[in-house]
């Protein structure tokens, strides 16, 4: 792809930063409207999603990052549903020699597929829908809800988006124990906004309620050239007397493997400055990349995503102030331990969650 010309980026950053921010003030002030529709019996379509802007610092070199996703969810009746979510992210950075920020806008169609919910155990999926392998890419993933900004070293390990079909629900054991699986087919299909592999695979999980503790196994097959496997494992635990969230992935490729720890711990527990610090939650992680049998750098199974070329741990500390719900400031700082160099990563930002109905309220 042939970069933009610096005369190009400066007036598209100039376009989106002034555009951004509007946008981002007009659903500040659409969503408590939208908040004041009443019940109905009538399902309507709703507009939702997520904004952000971060500054993100690596090494010294600093670089900008506004993004924007829109998600679209229009039932259809009792049992169908259509669900699709766009994405819009901006990498902006100084040139060597100095000058304006320049860069270029990604788009990416990370989903719009058909639900059918047949029965409270089964969900079928049709179209292009986020690859269910371990728990991060289909729940952690918006800015609005992950506790630190960056995506963990082994994200693009086995995830993604896939266009097929997809089986998925749970039922309960009995009252103390839960099942939860999906299941699924893709087929290979390109051009780059819309591309995906031909592969199969799936996850089968376990919750126990009473614990508040979740854990999960995922398995991927490619079904074309090397028809490589991946599998991975997932944990997820909220203690009863603490206001504490511990969560960790881990997953294993041809391209890699590795894991990741996080501890996300509310500061509403403490006895001074409730005001303040019931609104503030402090993040701790650790996590660490091997290398695979595939070193190239274009071997990861998401071009935006590249996985380490060298092993690498990192340390990661967060802080997240929740102004309100569904708006936040953001703000990590991360140490890299690599053969290719060590370095400072640093982030700092502001997500918002947006959420406005698309049709009048009230019941035919």
């Amino acid at each position: 792809m042939t970069a933009p010309d610096s005369n190009q980026c400066k007036r598209r950053f100039k376009f989106i930063l002034p555009s951004y921010l509007l946008i981002s003030s007009i659903l500040l002030f659409a969503l408590p409207l939208g908040a004041q529709v009443a019940d109905s019996e009538r399902p309507i379509p709703v507009l939702t999603g997520n904004a952000g802007y971060f500054t993100n610092i690596e090494g010294g070199h600093a670089e900008l990052n506004p993004q924007i996703s829109p998600v679209l969810l229009a039932p259809i009746g009792d049992h169908w549903l259509v669900e699709a979510r766009g994405e819009f992210e901006g990498d902006f950075e100084r040139p060597d020699d100095g000058g304006a920020y320049a860069g270029k806008v990604s788009k990416e169609l990370d989903y719009v597929q058909l639900d059918y919910i047949a029965n409270p155990y089964l969900t079928v999926t049709a179209g292009r829908f986020l690859t269910p392998f371990n728990m991060y890419n289909e729940r952690l993933y918006p800015i609005w809800i992950r506790k630190l900004p960056l995506d963990p070293l082994i994200f693009s390990i086995g995830t993604g988006s896939s266009d097929g079909i997809m089986f998925r629900g749970g039922f309960p054991v009995n009252s103390k124990f839960e099942l939860n699986y999906a299941t699924y087919f893709s087929s290979q299909a390109g051009p780059d906004a819309i591309e995906s592999d031909r592969t199969a695979g799936g996850r089968l999980g376990f919750f126990l309620p009473n614990h508040r503790l979740e854990a999960g196994f995922s398995w991927r097959k490619e079904l074309q050239d090397e028809r490589t496997n991946a599998f991975g494992f997932y944990s997820s635990w909220q203690p009863q007397v603490l206001p504490l969230n511990l969560r960790s992935e881990y997953s294993r490729s041809d391209d890699g493997s590795g894991y990741w720890i996080t501890a996300a711990y509310m500061l509403g527990q403490v006895p001074f400055w409730h005001g303040t610090l019931r609104h503030t939650e402090i993040v701790g992680g650790l996590q660490q990349f091997f290398i695979g049998e595939s070193t190239e750098a274009d071997s990861a199974e998401d071009e935006e995503y590249d996985l380490p070329e060298a092993n690498t741990r990192q340390a990661d500390f967060g802080l997240n102030y929740y102004i309100r719900d569904g708006l936040k400031l953001t703000g990590s700082y991360s140490r890299q331990f690599s053969s290719d160099g060590n370095a400072n990563l640093w982030s700092m930002g502001i997500a918002y969650r947006f959420a406005l109905p698309l049709g009048p309220s009230g019941s035919d």
